[in-house]
């Protein structure tokens, strides 16, 4: 069966935007990219909100062989995987192996996970906070960045209550802080 597993780059206060909508003061040095890129190779199929993808589609038209050597590794797992998108308004995807589903079904995706020989990532704050609430999400990986933004839009849903274990924490040369949680 497949892990449902979160991964949010967050600020210290819990936002992954600013009130702006910007993230650029998450934007991962060498040392933190490197090992997301080791928590991302297990995973087999990402499902993202709207927002989400269309950021993450910048790593279908990158320029890979100019890129260093981790952003290179990062784009080779994000295009050998599997992509869902959920959206009422995209019209058509812009990366290879991707689908759109117009609505979140917890039931599909409960169904994706016990059939799923590999790991499923969840990316996009609303969309995981619908997973967490669900009950779906197995485990979280949140990198806390030295940095309060005041405001934004929030790592984890509100109104919902859900008992986390630690399981490892560590520290980036950067300030960066990465906690990893199962849920339940």
């Amino acid at each position: 069966m497949a892990r449902l597993i979160y991964s949010a780059l967050a600020s210290l206060d819990g936002y992954v935007e600013d009130a702006g909508g910007g993230f650029e003061w998450a934007a991962p040095d060498e040392e933190v990219h490197a090992f997301v890129n080791e928590l991302e190779r297990p995973i087999g199929t990402y499902l993202y909100g709207r927002k989400m993808y269309e950021t993450m589609t910048y790593w279908e038209t990158v320029d890979a062989s100019r890129q260093p050597a981790v952003a290179q590794d990062y784009t080779g797992l994000w295009r050998a995987a599997d992509k869902i998108v959920y959206s009422r308004t995209l019209e058509a995807v812009s990366s290879a192996r991707t689908r759109i589903e117009r609505d979140f079904d917890p039931t599909v995706v409960k169904r994706l996970k016990e059939s799923g020989a590999r790991d499923i990532s969840i990316g996009g704050a609303e969309i995981a906070g619908q997973a967490i609430a669900a009950g779906l999400v197995d485990e979280c990986h949140l990198f806390l960045n030295p940095v309060i933004v005041g405001g934004g839009r929030r790592a984890l849903p509100d109104g919902v209550g859900v008992p986390l274990r630690l399981l490892d924490e560590h520290r980036f040369g950067s300030g960066v802080v990465h906690l990893h949680y199962v849920l339940g």
